[in-house]
C-alpha cells in the first residue's frame, strides 16, 4: 500500500504534537480508539470566545492515524466551534487521499473532534451561574 504524499508528510512531520490541560476551563479533551486496529488518539482543543486557537493531539496507531491528526490540528485552529463539528471523516480521508482500507483513521479524527467540542461544552455549563 503506498501512500500519499501529504499523509507521509503528515506522518514524516507531524503538526501541533502535544497536550493541554484537561482541567483549564478553555480546553476540550478526547480520548478516542478504534478497537479494530489498536489506534488511539487524544486530542486538545484551546477555545476562546467560540474559535478554536489552539489544537494538539497525542496519538498511538499507524502512519494513517498520526496524519489524520496532524491534519485535523490544523483544520480545526481558527474555525469556530460549529464550523469544526462540520469537519467529516471523508473530508479527511480526501484531503489526505487515504486508501479506502485506512478510512477508520479519518473517522477516528473525526470523532475526535467532536468528542473534545462536546466536553468543551460540558465545562462551559458547569461554570454558568445558577440562577
Amino acid at each position: 500500500m503506498a501512500y500519499s504524499k501529504q499523509v507521509l508528510d503528515h506522518f514524516n512531520n507531524p503538526k501541533n504534537v502535544g497536550e493541554m490541560d484537561e482541567n483549564a476551563p478553555d480546553t476540550g479533551i478526547s480520548i478516542v480508539g478504534a478497537p479494530s486496529c489498536g489506534d488511539v488518539l487524544q486530542f486538545s482543543i484551546k477555545i476562546e470566545n467560540d474559535v478554536i486557537k489552539d489544537a494538539k493531539f497525542k496519538a498511538f496507531g499507524c502512519g494513517s492515524a498520526i496524519a489524520s491528526s496532524s491534519y485535523l490540528t490544523q483544520e480545526v485552529i481558527g474555525k469556530t466551534i460549529d464550523q469544526a463539528m462540520e469537519i467529516t471523516n471523508k473530508k479527511i480521508a480526501q484531503a489526505l487521499a487515504l486508501p479506502p482500507i485506512k478510512w477508520h483513521c479519518s473517522v477516528l479524527a473525526e470523532e475526535a473532534i467532536k468528542t473534545a467540542v462536546d466536553n468543551y461544552k460540558k465545562k462551559s455549563k458547569k461554570r454558568l451561574p445558577k440562577t
